[in-house]
């Protein structure tokens, strides 16, 4: 890789998100380039990419066929109104993508972000509900630690309390939370999905008595959550909800920003764990992070009610000036062939087994109290530092980054990794001996 020759910019001016300012700019972390599995940092050392980015470039980095096709895409089709009119790229990308979904998720509308897809989830469920007479079935059920972007709508039905807290007093109302799933007493160093848990998901119950079925618009959940630290959904508990949520006429989302194209070694989770939503949000692995873009799945009965409560004109007045723009449609019809012709979902599924023997091995590692892992994903939870949580794990990711040559994440006092599924086995011994070194490293 070649460091391209630009001029250094200053670090003042920028406000990064999600990002430790004070502590960046002291020390800064800087990719210039990136090809494969490894990203080049500004000093010239090629950095392991154990986190495909930000859970996004599932088919590694700048994958020749994905550039071209921006490219070409660019140099004919910059921009193309979403407003009343249309692409053929964004015809053919929902073509493509309905192949790759659960039966009977035949529709999809485009996006920007996981954020956007999620939002828009919601407005379809409200929307679906008004256009077949039950408008007040508005509330949203989410769920404690569970991350659905950072638009208001996300945020309210999100569970991190440090995302919300800022914000506590402007969010949506008529919100309610499940409880999470994750127990180290019960479920600690599970290999797979735990045992116990599924009971959990009889919350609903509780929450359909207090509120009323007949009030709640949709549940929404990650099926593997992924930004709180993965947790791992217990053995039967999708299942339950599904089954809940059919019962009283509750709308299921999922939101698989994380968990879609391939993470699990199927082209969702939903397929994984053979549980179907109504709903669901999808981005990140959608154009292999190439251009921004996310999309929002939806039953063919859901669009169908919609568009028909109007006899004409706009039917659903939600949408956006870059949805399902030419170059991340370009991206996505790419990202999708390439996943294909490569069989990358099969290759997670395959490499499944490797990960988890190594990552497991970490176990006996310092400050390790929990490893987790489904499909090419896994944390490793950390015991906080007295008085200092978030302090050790974050600096694991410092000594990665700047000792080790490795790009991992971090949520609090956990380590979350997820690598492009186009890793090797020996990339995966690689990675685990970074993190090893890493926590050896640390007080």
């Amino acid at each position: 890789m070649t460091v391209p020759t630009t001029p250094s910019p200053t670090l003042d001016t920028l406000w990064m998100p999600f990002t430790a300012n004070k502590a960046f700019k002291a020390r800064p972390r800087l990719l210039v380039s990136a090809k494969d599995m490894h990203y080049q940092s500004d000093d010239g050392r090629e950095i392991l990419d154990g986190t495909a980015g930000l859970w996004c470039v599932n088919a590694g980095h700048c994958r020749p066929s994905i550039v071209e096709a921006i490219v070409r895409t660019a140099s004919t089709l910059d921009f193309a109104p979403s407003f009343q009119m249309g692409h053929p790229l964004s015809f053919a990308l929902a073509d493509k993508l309905v192949k790759l979904l659960p039966t009977g998720m035949n529709k999809v509308f485009f996006s920007n972000s996981g954020s956007e897809a999620i939002d828009s989830a919601l407005k379809i469920a409200l929307a679906y509900h008004q256009a077949r007479g039950e408008p007040e079935r508005r509330m949203f059920i989410g769920r404690t630690r569970g991350y659905h972007g950072v638009g208001w709508g996300g945020i309210s039905v999100g569970g991190i309390e440090m995302n919300r807290k800022t914000f506590a007093a402007q969010l949506m109302p008529h919100v309610d939370h499940l409880p999470h799933t994750h127990d180290l007493a019960h479920n600690a160093f599970s290999k797979g999905q735990p045992l116990w848990g599924a009971h959990l998901a009889d919350a609903l119950e509780t929450m359909v008595a207090t509120h009323g079925a007949g009030s709640i618009a949709a549940v929404v959940v990650e099926p593997l959550a992924g930004s709180t630290g993965v947790l791992v959904p217990p053995v039967g508990y999708l299942e339950r909800l599904r089954a809940l949520c059919t019962a009283h006429g509750i709308l299921l989302i999922f939101d698989e920003v994380i968990s879609g194209f391939g993470r699990l070694g199927a082209p969702f989770a939903a397929q994984h764990f053979g549980v179907t939503p109504d709903i669901m949000a999808m981005a990140k692995g959608l154009t292999n992070a190439a251009v921004p873009m996310g999309a929002t799945a939806v039953q063919g009965a859901l669009y169908d009610t919609v568009v028909n409560a109007s006899e004409r004109g706009i039917e659903f007045f939600h949408g956006y000036t870059y949805s399902g723009h030419p170059l991340a449609a370009a991206a996505g019809m790419a990202t999708l062939d390439l996943y294909e012709q490569e069989g990358l979902f099969e290759r997670a599924r395959t490499l499944a087994p490797e990960w988890e023997t190594a990552v497991h091995a970490l176990r006996d590692a310092p400050y390790v109290i929990d490893v987790r892992n489904l499909g090419l994903v896994a944390g490793i939870e950390l015991e906080p530092r007295a008085g200092l949580p978030g302090a050790r794990a974050y600096d694991a990711f410092v000594n990665c980054f700047h000792e080790q040559d490795a790009l991992i994440r971090v949520t609090g006092d956990i380590i979350a990794l997820s690598p492009p599924l186009t890793i090797s086995v020996e990339q995966i011994h690689e990675l685990v001996g970074k993190v090893r070194q890493a926590l050896l490293a640390i007080t």
